[in-house]
């Protein structure tokens, strides 16, 4: 088995509003129904796993795009959405923060009880898994979640996050079941994050002496901290600056969707109503859908799909994240019935936003984009945790051509 990355991210307090939290929730679910249905459940366990993938999808959720808030609203939302219909999308979502990670275990030896698979092999998956990263391996981050995600066929990914309140940081935890040989012998690809200096790694080839006694672990050198295979390192910033975004990829989906739009262009995604800054967001969520891993490497640039609850980089906008809902929704329901097209044009706008970045050369001027988002964000139902976002000061709402 390998650990298949790490996300070190600054460690916000707080909650998630209602307006956004239920969102959240379906707008995860319909974003789960249609990989389940064009990739399959191995497919959506594996991006799960991947630290990259988890933070855009948690950007284009509307969560505050760096902070280690995304870990633990996604997989609320994702529980609260996906696991009451466990039974027909043949996913399990188990576990959650503090008391709610305990609970892992049952929740898992209950499910494989429905679905005919060893539950207690994946309760002792469970909480290996917790031990290798609060205990085998002491990097100064105590786990405070544990989230085991497991299909009716026997794979599974955990998602986890330790918090180091010496530094107000948090470090998530991405593991997957695929290649599984031992939890106790170097079971990571590496491990990564800031610097601690030397650290206790009782996993490591060279740790078996100290398996044999702790004092001696204590009293030798613990052996090096390797270079992580998948490492995600945010920023202790909230506002989102042009060295965060592939600004190429942003200015050639914005260019698509804001201006190029020929006449033929409803006609082809047959999502004909829906103005360009919806087609912005669909194009985003298209992506988290049907992109490629490396797509994924600034997962800032997913902000821009509904914006962040906490004003960075925009408000989030709720009559655009209805309508994205919406479509995705629709999509799925009419793919059930046999017709795809509704997904088929959802997935040609990703598509063509990649051939348009080809000859594409980028001209955006970050704060010119988000000053845009900003003094439009009432107009789309903008909030954020401080309430409504209002219009700028030198607009009237009544004389508003835009």
């Amino acid at each position: 088995m390998k650990k298949s990355g790490t996300a070190n991210l600054p460690l916000h307090h707080g909650h998630v509003p209602r307006w956004l939290s239920e969102r959240m929730a379906r707008l995860g679910l319909a974003i789960t129904e249609c990989i389940l249905q064009d990739f399959g459940k191995r497919d959506y366990l594996r991006r799960m796993a991947d630290p990259f993938w988890f933070q855009s999808l948690g950007c284009v959720m509307g969560m505050d795009w760096h902070s280690s808030g995304i870990t633990t609203s996604v997989l609320g939302a994702l529980k609260r959405s996906v696991s009451p219909l466990a039974k027909e999308l043949g996913i399990q979502i188990c576990g959650g923060k503090g008391k709610h990670s305990r609970n892992t275990p049952q929740e898992l030896e209950q499910y494989c009880m429905r679905v005919g698979l060893n539950g207690n092999q994946f309760a002792r998956a469970s909480k290996l898994v917790a031990k290798v990263d609060n205990t085998a391996v002491q990097d100064g981050y105590q786990l405070y979640l544990h989230t085991f995600i497991v299909s009716d066929e026997g794979d599974w990914t955990v998602v986890q996050q330790g918090m180091n309140e010496t530094d107000a940081t948090a470090r998530r935890y991405h593991w997957h079941s695929n290649g599984l040989t031992s939890f106790t012998e170097q079971p990571h690809s590496a491990i990564c994050g800031k610097n601690q200096g030397k650290i206790i790694n009782m996993t490591a080839d060279g740790a078996a002496a100290a398996k044999a006694t702790i004092l001696n672990l204590c009293a030798e050198r613990p052996s090096a901290v390797l270079t992580e295979a998948s490492k995600l390192v945010m920023p202790n910033r909230h506002e989102i600056t042009a060295s965060d975004i592939d600004l190429k990829r942003l200015g050639a989906m914005l260019w698509l969707t804001h201006e190029k739009c020929p006449a033929d262009f409803e006609e082809l995604l047959l999502l004909k109503g829906m103005g360009p800054r919806t087609l912005q967001s669909l194009a985003l969520v298209s992506e988290i859908i049907y992109g490629t891993p490396a797509r994924f490497e600034d997962p800032a640039r997913f902000s821009f799909a509904h914006g962040g609850k906490d004003g960075h980089p925009f408000p989030v906008l709720t009559k655009v994240y209805d309508e994205t809902i919406d479509v995705l929704n629709r999509a799925v329901g009419q793919a059930k019935l046999g017709d795809s097209d509704k997904k088929q044009a959802i997935k040609a706008l990703s598509d063509l936003a990649y051939r348009a970045e080809r000859h594409f050369t980028p001209h955006n001027d970050i704060d010119i984009l988000l000053k845009r988002e900003r003094d439009n964000a009432w107009k789309h139902g903008g909030k954020t945790v401080f309430g409504d976002a209002p219009p700028p000061s030198n607009q009237l709402k009544l004389f508003d051509w835009q």
